[in-house]
């Protein structure tokens, strides 16, 4: 498949969009995520058991919740992009090592899931519109924080 340059500066844009959103994450600045997503945007979280809403609500669970975690690092991979005009559909593999403390030493843990992503083009360049979780496996995470509605 020939790609035009518009093809291939929309991907690498949209893989920046996606590594910059890990980065926004994983250095716990989450107000960064309003320059990831659109204001309308649409995030589901449920199925490693986080919030299902709108941006401004999942950055306030995002800066909740994360505080359990003294060190996160969510890795992108087998990014696949479906691109027509402005709007374009993804999913990618996340690898998410993590690090909480139980009974007062760190526990690593390790979760890996997809993300599925609806993207669209701003005038601020592209944003994600709608993003889901969907479990895959989990490795080592301590039973307190595991969701009854998983079943690995």
């Amino acid at each position: 498949m020939t790609l035009s340059l518009q093809e291939i500066s929309d991907r690498l844009e949209l893989e920046d969009l996606l590594h910059a959103y890990t980065d926004c994450i994983d250095t716990k600045s989450f107000d960064g995520l309003r320059d990831i997503f659109t204001e309308d945007a649409h995030v589901d979280y449920s199925a490693t058991g986080g919030a299902v809403g709108d941006l401004e609500s999942t950055i306030h669970f995002l800066k909740e919740a994360l505080t359990l975690f003294p060190a996160t690092q969510h890795m992108m991979g087998n990014i696949r992009l479906q691109i027509t005009d402005d709007a374009a559909t993804g999913r990618s593999i996340c690898l998410n090592p993590m690090s909480v403390e139980k009974d007062e030493q760190q526990q690593q843990f390790f979760l890996g899931f997809w993300y599925e992503d609806e993207f669209v083009r701003t005038a601020m360049g592209w944003r994600i519109r709608r993003r889901r979780q969907v479990a895959s496996w989990q490795f080592n995470t301590p039973d307190f924080l595991l969701p009854s509605s998983l079943a690995y």
